[in-house]
Formats: structure tokens, sequence, C-alpha cells
């Protein structure tokens, strides 16, 4: 069998050859019941490879071009590129037949797509694979080991002094329960320990609840029996100073929310007065009335007392110095600076307070919390613009406590 030149290239082929050297085409198929390629294509390839090699432009010699894809050979009309038929296809004794094409013409590009199909074999199944002797596991993952769970009661025979606690029997030599870990000591025939004096259990060691098995005590320190000892003393001083001022305080809460009322004195007296100008009209509720003692300068020395037939309890008090609460009115007189108020109450004790007073016009109130009052006298210390040609005036004092509604 022969095979014929490249139909592509017109290289030369070998016998036997399937793929062109030069050019890769497929020269020939080898398939069961296949034929080689069609005449026309060989003989056109044939004619090519020989027009080429006639100019010395062609390419060297090489295989002939396989059959075209696609186009079927006439049976038992296999030639070769000379147009002998080949002598494996033609039978003894039976005249060799014309290759007859009935096949419609076709385009030149057609050559060029029908050498660029492989064959593909037919897909064989693969053979199974043989099952492992050893089939295949996930990693082990180990697992924990359950817990034994002990039956509740006496574990083994034990003889000796059951548990006050549980009741479980436990060996003679054993201080602490086998199962509930309680101390041993107080079962058995122990006496009871008797109940403490409260001094011994509030001041004495073990006041505190013995732990249980496992707990751990709370550590106590030098320090922190300091401290509770600090902390009793301060405890004890806060109740004896509540228990020796609780009166006291009750009363200054009271007068701080109370209303003020005027508290007016029943009896007024003064060391000496200017003509015309009495103590009395220091309570008249007046402004343009005042009183001065008739003497120039600062009139240290010089009082006022008032007194109350009842004692009376006082909040504050107003001091309107000068002669009238005009500013224009003020360098008329001398105004008190410094006075002194030197308060009895009515178990005979003396109180002094001392009122620092501005030069200004109006009154001033002053704190003047006292209680239990029977007699107030206000003593001149001092006086703003003192001169020879003025004296001191004071126009008005004005006493407070509580209002009638928050008296006790």
């Amino acid at each position: 069998m022969t095979t014929p030149d490249c139909g592509e290239c017109g290289t030369r082929a070998e016998p036997g050859q399937s793929f062109c050297d030069a050019c890769g085409a497929v020269l020939r198929w080898d398939s069961a019941g296949g034929h080689a390629g069609s005449p026309a294509v060989a003989q056109a390839g044939a004619a090519r490879g020989a027009s080429a090699r006639a100019d010395g432009a062609g390419p060297a010699p090489g295989p002939a071009p396989g059959p075209a894809v696609g186009v079927p050979a006439a049976p038992g009309a296999s030639r070769s590129a000379s147009g002998s038929p080949d002598l494996e296809d033609t039978a003894p004794g039976i005249p060799p037949t014309t290759p007859r094409n009935d096949s419609p013409p076709h385009a030149p590009g057609d050559d060029r797509a029908r050498s660029l199909v492989v064959p593909v074999p037919e897909h064989e199944a693969a053979p199974a694979a043989p099952a492992p002797a050893v089939a295949p596991v996930l990693p082990g993952r180990p697992d924990t080991e359950r817990p034994q769970v002990r039956a509740p009661g006496p574990q083994g025979t034990a003889h000796g002094p059951p548990c006050s606690w549980c009741s479980t029997p436990n060996h003679p030599d054993r201080h602490f329960c086998n199962r509930c870990a309680m101390p041993l000591a107080e079962s058995g025939d122990a006496p009871a320990p008797g109940r403490r004096p409260w001094w011994r259990r509030l001041f004495g060691p073990g006041g505190q609840e013995t732990p249980w098995a496992g707990d751990r005590p709370r550590l106590r320190r030098a320090f922190d029996r300091v401290g509770t000892w600090v902390t009793l003393a301060v405890a004890v001083t806060l109740v004896i100073f509540g228990v020796l001022y609780l009166p006291d305080g009750i009363d200054a809460t009271r007068d701080h929310f109370a209303k003020r009322a005027p508290v007016e004195p029943d009896e007024i007296r003064a060391s000496r007065s200017y003509p015309g100008h009495e103590p009395k009209l220091l309570f008249d509720k007046l402004n343009n009335t005042w009183w001065g003692p008739g003497v120039s300068q600062s009139g240290q020395g010089e009082w006022i007392e008032v007194r109350f037939a009842r004692p009376a309890r006082l909040l504050d008090v107003i001091i309107t110095p000068g002669t009238s609460t005009r500013a224009d009115q003020l360098d008329k007189s001398a105004l008190p600076h410094r006075v002194k108020a030197t308060i009895t109450e009515k178990d005979g004790r003396t109180e002094t307070r001392d009122l620092t007073l501005d030069p200004g016009a109006g009154g001033q109130r002053r704190a003047f919390r006292v209680g239990e009052v029977t007699r107030v006298r206000f003593t001149v210390e001092s006086a703003h613009a003192a001169s020879a040609d003025k004296q001191v005036a004071i126009a008005e004092i004005e006493l407070f406590g509580r209002s009638g509604g928050d008296r006790s």
C-alpha cells in the first residue's frame, strides 16, 4: 500500500506514514473499514508537488498527503497517485474498475479544513479500581472517660463512730468524714460546748462561724484588729455626741426652717439719752426717729438694754445706724461700728456676741440665735465718723424669733 504526497504542501510521504512531516496534515486514515485519501485529492497534491519541484521553490520532497476528511472512497477503487489500482484492494481475476467520482465539486478551502481534523479514538471505560483491603476512616477523636458515680451510702466496711452530719461510719483513726469531709471531733461522745457569755462572743476569739470544708477563712491581721477598734471608738463617740447635742441639733434645724416674726421687748432701758430721743424710739417701727446718748465722739460704753417678761428665743436682729435710712442723712451723726451684745438667759448664764456694722444707710441684718433669753444689752464699742460735734445715733433695732406656729 502506497501513501500519497501531502495535499497541502506537496511533501513526499513515505509508505505507511499518516501525518505530513512538514505541515502536520493528515495523510491517510487507518480506521477499520476505512480507505486511503480520495484519488482526486491525491492527484491534485501530486500535481502541486511536481510543479513546486519543477520551479525549484517548493519544499523538500516528503511523504504524500493523506486523504481528505469526510470524502468517502468508492469501494474497491483505491488507487495510488499514479492512477494504478492498489493491489491489496483488487481481487485476483477481477479487472480493475475505474473509480467513479460522483461527489459534488468542492471549494479549495475545504481541503485545509479537512486536514485539520484529528481522529479521536473511541472512549474506553477505565477499569474499576480494586477495593482496598482496609477501608479509610476519619482521624480518631479521644473520648473523655465518663466519671464513675458512686452510690450513696457507706463505701466499704468501716467500724467507727458515725459522722454527725451525714451518719456515715468512719474508721476510728480518721479526723474528717470520708464522705462529707466534716470534722469528726464533734461526733461521738464528745460533750457539746456550752453557750459562751455575750462579752466573749463579741470580743473573744472564734466568734465567727466555723468554715465548711473547702472554704478559706478570712485572714485577720494586726491592722484589721486596729481598724476594728478605731471604728468602734468612732461609733461610740458619735453616739455620745448625738445624745448630748441632739436637742440643740433639733432646735437649730427648726430655727433654720422657721418663719421669722418680730419680738417686742417688755422693758427698754439706756445708760443715758439725749433730750427728745428716748430709747423707746428704737422700737417704734419708724425709721425717721433715733436714739442718742447725748455725748460727743464715739460714745464708747453707752448701752441700751431690753428685757422680756417671758423667756424668748431670738433668731435675728436688724440694726439701722444713723438718724434715718436716707443716705443724705448719714453725715449728721456718728454711726456705730462695733456693738457688743450681752445676753442673759433664764438660768442666769450670760453670753456675749460681737456685732460689726457697716457705714451705710438702711437696716443691717445679723444672725442672733439664742434661746430662752430674758435680757439683752447692746453696748457701743466704736463708731464711724466720730467727731467732737457729733454723737452716735441708732435709728431702729428689731428683734425676730419664731412665728406663733413654729414656737415649741
